[in-house]
């Protein structure tokens, strides 16, 4: 089955909060509430997030690449203290 992009996923809250900017915001300039499927709405997101996009997708690869590091980095404490008892256990 297709998995989808992990950076995608990773974006779609962010993108949820464009449209709702941009609902509230189409809202304000029309003096009445609008629908986030009005017509100006999805088009106001769609500039936003091809604005934005790489920028976004920049900051969603960075952070994976932390969060992978710090894992990393924990799995590698780990080992290194194993070692550390071994070598205790073999004294």
């Amino acid at each position: 089955m297709n998995q989808p992009d992990p950076v995608l996923a990773r974006q779609l809250p962010l993108i949820a909060k464009i449209v709702s900017d941009e609902t509230w915001l189409e809202g304000e300039r029309r003096g009445r509430p609008v629908e986030p499927e009005d017509t100006a709405v999805r088009e106001n997101v769609c500039l936003v997030v091809l604005r934005m996009g790489h920028e976004m997708r920049q900051q969603v690869l960075r952070e994976m690449a932390a969060e992978k590091q710090a894992r990393v980095g924990q799995i590698e404490a780990r080992a290194t203290e194993r070692e550390g008892d071994e070598q205790s256990r073999a004294a």
